[in-house]
């Protein structure tokens, strides 16, 4: 496992954007997997998007597709979520995750064992 750290929520208009950054210790995160979920009161844990260990393979749900964008910097042990075109409907608190398989993509929670805090998303309309 490693421990995860998010930042970068925040309060922000509809149509505007933020940049999630979650930060990672631990030596192993450059073979690791990792992805983003957001969940909301009463709802379940949502997925946002995965990437792969290198950063080749990325996915991300239909409803954020074209707005958000997943990277990774594997030598400052960082992965990002760069968030634009926000609307309401993103509102949320979004958590990094990793996963002990580096390889292609996964949208499944169970697959995930390492998760940060979280960090809360508003967005105003």
């Amino acid at each position: 496992q490693v421990q995860l750290v998010e930042s970068g929520g925040g309060l922000v208009q509809a149509g505007g954007s933020l940049r999630l950054s979650c930060a990672a210790s631990g030596r192993t995160f450059s073979s690791r997997g990792m992805g983003w979920f957001r969940q909301t009161p009463g709802k379940e844990r949502e997925f946002v998007a995965s990437i792969s260990y290198s950063g080749a393979v990325t996915y991300y749900a239909d409803s954020v597709k074209g707005r958000f964008t997943v990277s990774r910097d594997n030598a400052k042990n960082t992965v990002y979520l760069q968030m634009n075109g926000l609307k309401p409907e993103d509102t949320a608190v979004y958590y990094c995750a990793g996963r002990k398989s580096g390889l292609g993509y996964s949208t499944a929670f169970i697959e995930y064992d390492s998760w940060g805090q979280g960090t809360q998303v508003t967005v105003a309309s």
